[in-house]
């Protein structure tokens, strides 16, 4: 992607896509949002992680830093390939609110779904997966590591038997999980035949996907599982003593505790950073940007002790910095990534900003602190040309629910700084007069790419919103509907694009 065109984009998760099946996916609905915002002028849709979520449903703590999450694939495919009948397509089939996604009746319709598909394949479509296979060469582990736990109840990697949490030892039991290897091995199949079906039809239409890549590991992962000596984990506990987090920050007082373990960068340096440069480049491949989240890890990072209370109790410790970027541009020329820079950091973070040349970011929803004037870095006139302007994070309130819920001090600002003359500042909706200013703030920038949620073109309100840091339940559900899409203004996103230079 060439960051020095001016463009814009949207983000839509794909689990916030219409669809029949309690959650989006790799279907005909994709393609039809592709199609809307193309015609709107944008050139970018970016997405969530597209690995597997946690208990909390959360796409930033997968099992694989490269499986994806089989959630997305469409069961009318399956159909299509005659591999479930259609009674069984009807099945999974959802009744409820089309606004909500329903994850305990997706993964189990998702399961019998994926399972019932599985026992038809044929020598076709093996040879399919064996082709797959060889492209990815990851998927070895990670099916072993997944028909394991399965045999042992879901129970996480470190509460395994010896001969099976011991990575190298599990090896010698492979015969041991043939049949339901290949299971795990043809739903990665299926996963990334749409997607790469969905990318194609989106770089037809001259839409860019922008994907984002999570900088920590699930403890219980197969990455971890597999290539413990690259994360610092006691070997005789198998558990980690420090674990990732960040200090108190704009979403947290308490900051916020994740509980990943932390990388052995020491030991990563040793082989230049293999594994790092083997997944970035595999996300290049399957994402035409990539963000990489909590980019300021990388310069430093937060340790907290494991059994700490709050992330409060945490640290700072020296990240690879730029001799990660370097092992990476020996292997890539140019990477197209944008660091995620927010929250808390200093000039060890600024500093790999300009070493990396990488885009970073800026959220005009952090600049409206009336007690900060103009100085903040969020405003729109501070913004440097190389940066991605949101109007919102995934982790953000909607744009009309901030308004809501700021302090007077901090909406009378926003209002004024943007130029608002109205006098409904609460009036949301597909044409809301307050948020159109302060989008257009965004737009006429000079930022090279101004981004907008999908549920800010709506002039949703904070129950829209699609998470809430810190707080680990009933997050990353919200959905859409094709009535929804149809309603959004996309003529006057259109107009704006082309008025400020974005088309």
């Amino acid at each position: 992607m060439n960051n020095k065109k001016r463009k814009s984009g949207v983000l839509m998760n794909i689990s916030s896509l219409p669809g029949p099946f309690g959650i989006g996916v790799f279907g005909g609905e994709a393609k039809r949002f592709v199609d809307k915002i193309a015609d709107a002028g944008f050139k970018i849709w970016q997405i969530l992680p597209l690995g597997s979520l946690d208990a909390g449903n959360s796409p930033y703590a997968a099992d694989s830093a490269f499986a994806g999450n089989t959630l997305y694939i469409d069961p009318r495919f399956l159909y299509e390939r005659n591999l479930v009948t259609y009674a069984e397509l009807e099945e999974c089939k959802y009744n409820g609110s089309p606004y909500t996604a329903d994850y305990e009746f997706v993964y189990e319709k998702n399961d019998f779904i994926l399972k019932t598909a599985f026992s038809r394949i044929d020598d076709e479509i093996i040879e399919e997966i064996e082709a797959f296979e060889k492209d990815n060469d990851w998927v070895e582990d990670y099916s072993l590591f997944k028909a394991v736990k399965e045999h042992f109840d879901g129970k996480p990697w470190w509460e395994w038997p010896d001969d099976y949490s011991d990575y190298k030892k599990c090896e010698e039991h492979k015969a041991e999980f043939n049949e339901s290897m290949t299971y795990y091995k043809f739903t990665q199949y299926l996963f990334f035949t749409l997607w790469k079906n969905i990318k194609m039809y989106a770089n037809s239409k001259g839409i860019d996907i922008l994907g984002d890549m999570p900088v920590y590991m699930a403890p219980d992962s197969c990455d971890v599982w597999a290539h413990t000596e690259l994360f610092q984990i006691n070997p005789e506990t198998k558990k980690p003593e420090l674990v990732a987090g960040v200090p108190p920050d704009y979403f947290s007082e308490d900051g916020q505790l994740w509980g990943n373990p932390l990388y052995d960068w020491k030991r990563m340096e040793k082989d230049n950073f293999a594994w790092w440069v083997e997944r970035i480049g595999f996300a290049l491949r399957i994402f035409d940007t990539v963000r990489i989240d909590h980019f300021r890890g990388l310069a430093s990072y937060w340790a907290v002790p494991a059994d700490a209370k709050s992330a409060k109790e945490g640290h700072w410790e020296e990240g690879p910095g730029q001799k990660l970027f370097d092992a990476v541009a020996e292997e890539y020329n140019n990477p197209s990534i944008i660091a995620e820079d927010l929250g808390t950091f200093g000039e060890d973070v600024v500093s790999l900003l300009e070493s990396t040349g990488f885009a970073g970011m800026r959220v005009i929803q952090f600049g409206f602190d009336p007690y900060s004037g103009s100085t903040s870095t969020h405003l729109p006139h501070n913004y440097p040309s190389n940066c991605y302007a949101f109007i919102g994070t995934h982790d953000n309130n909607t744009l009309l629910g901030w308004l809501w819920e700021a302090t007077p001090p901090e909406r009378d600002f926003a209002l004024e700084y943007c130029g608002f003359k109205g006098y409904d500042w609460g009036a949301g909706g597909y044409h809301s007069a307050s948020c159109r200013c302060i989008i257009e703030n965004v737009w006429r920038s000079c930022a090279d790419v101004a981004m907008i949620a999908f549920q800010d073109m709506c002039g949703f309100g904070s129950d829209a919103r699609m998470n809430v840091p810190g707080v680990p339940e009933l997050n990353w559900r919200f959905r859409t509907t094709d009535e929804t899409i149809s309603k959004v203004d996309f003529e006057y996103f259109r107009k704006i694009n082309g008025l400020f230079g974005r088309i």
